[in-house]
């Protein structure tokens, strides 16, 4: 499992896990990386083997969710020939291929019942048998186990193994989002931004406008590292130019005027902008929401409406290259209503 990702970041609780992995990787003694989706669980597992001294062994991956249950066990330790239907000939499982390496397990918290009570047998013993074998075979692979789930609250309810969970459980390393590592946001940005721009052959990096840079950062970031490269490697990919600070960023993909309409029977998941009988609103809220005020924390009202509405009118003009008439039409004001809206709020000369 090769990468091309490389650890960029400067948070504390970040380079905390970071530390934590490099002082379990020369123990042979099993790890949980738990994390929400996109915070590098795959990064880590290769770490803990690569400085591991079994680091020129097999690294195999597995994940566990990607496969019907009725499978699971047969990729995990193998099957004789005729063992069951389709099984023309006899094949070695993950944990034999890892043999003298390191097995990482993704999505562990979808392992059935029966796989769990095999694995467990495998990592106490160090033993596995084929389906339709009789006899086990030795093994020396050492378990990295990944999960978003709630293993202990799993366990309690009896849907994961309790048993299993001790075993596996010697080193937790839980990875933080990328919303409460402070500082990284911007440091990853300018990273995978800087890589895209030489993939398209820019002579210079202008860099991002200051309001793009706000945006960013107040974001939630649910899909955490491996969102933020999306959004800013489109960004910069659709930016035509390079002369100029990139001035505009799209968090969702599918935002687009032409988004078919949910079908009757589904609930709408997100409430637009409601726009006055006969007019079609040009903005969607989801455009601005990463710099909505969160109403618990509101103090001051007419500042909270105030930078509320600095964010809609900046983002409407990053996204019209700052052509104020298309973003007056774009926002359904007049253009001496937009003039007075970028006079407000100094919107001029912080472009310039």
């Amino acid at each position: 499992m090769e990468r091309e990702n490389q650890f960029i970041g400067q948070s504390g609780a970040f380079l905390d896990a970071v530390e934590r992995a490099s002082r379990a990787a020369p123990m042979s003694r099993p790890v949980l990386v738990i994390g929400e989706r996109g915070t590098g669980k795959e990064l880590i597992a290769e770490r803990l083997h690569r400085l591991s001294t079994r680091w020129d062994e097999p690294l195999v991956t597995m994940n566990c969710a990607a496969l019907p249950e009725s499978l699971i066990e047969a990729e995990l330790f193998g099957h004789e020939a005729g063992a069951f239907t389709g099984a023309t000939k006899a094949r070695a499982g993950r944990f034999e291929e890892a043999d003298k390496g390191t097995l990482f397990l993704d999505e562990l918290g979808t392992l059935s019942m029966g796989a769990q009570e095999r694995l467990l047998r495998a990592v106490e013993y160090g033993e596995v048998t084929r389906i339709g074998a009789s006899r086990p075979v030795r093994v020396d692979v050492r378990i990295v186990a990944a999960t978003n789930d709630d293993l202990p609250q799993l366990a309690k309810t009896g849907e994961f193994r309790a048993d299993l969970l001790d075993r596996l459980s010697f080193e937790v390393i839980t990875l933080p989002p990328l919303r409460v590592r402070d500082g990284d946001v911007m440091v990853l940005a300018e990273y995978f931004a800087r890589r895209m721009a030489a993939e398209l052959d820019w002579h210079d990096w202008p860099g991002f406008a200051d309001h793009v840079m706000r945006e960013m950062e107040n974001y939630a970031w649910p899909g955490n590292v491996r969102e933020l490269r999306n959004v800013v490697e489109r960004a910069v990919y659709r930016w035509d130019d390079p002369a100029e600070p990139i001035s505009h960023v799209q968090f969702d993909p599918f935002e687009s005027p032409w988004k078919p309409a949910a079908p009757p029977h589904r609930k709408d998941g997100g409430a637009g902008m409601i726009a006055p009988a006969g007019k079609t609103a040009s903005v969607n809220a989801s455009d601005f929401a990463s710099s909505a005020p969160c109403f618990d924390e509101i103090e001051d009202l007419r500042g909270a409406v105030d930078a509320h509405e600095r964010a809609i009118v900046e983002h409407a003009l990053g996204r019209h290259r700052w052509n104020q008439r298309q973003t007056a039409k774009a926002l359904g004001l007049s253009y001496d209503q937009l003039r007075h809206c970028i006079k407000k709020h100094a919107l001029m000369e912080e472009a310039e």
